[in-house]
């Protein structure tokens, strides 16, 4: 089981990590919610919950808690610019379908 970063967004982090003066990496998660239903949650971490499970890529540490790592396994966390667009982007081999305005996903 993994969940790994980009290069580009692990400096990402990184950056706002350290302009932020504080932080021990993201969390990554999913929750109930939209069309599809299932939709990624995505936060700063401030600390280490005794039940994450922790990924480090680059440098950076991936906090997961176990009841969304069965949705995520094998997700890869990117940090993508399209035009005047930026931000995060899910590649999640298990996801099967999206919703028609991309803010949830099934398996």
């Amino acid at each position: 089981m993994s969940v790994t970063l980009t290069e580009a967004a692990a400096r990402h982090v990184t950056r706002y990590l350290s302009r932020r003066g504080k932080g021990v990496g993201v969390r990554l998660g999913v929750k109930t919610t939209g069309c599809s239903g299932l939709a990624y949650k995505l936060e700063y971490a401030d600390e280490v919950a005794p039940e994450d499970i922790i990924f480090e890529e680059h440098g950076v540490k991936v906090l997961v808690d176990p009841k969304s790592l069965p949705y995520i396994d094998g997700t890869e966390l990117d940090f993508v610019r399209e035009g005047l667009n930026e931000g995060f982007k899910f590649h999640n081999p298990r996801e099967k379908d999206r919703c028609g305005c991309g803010e949830s996903f099934r398996i």
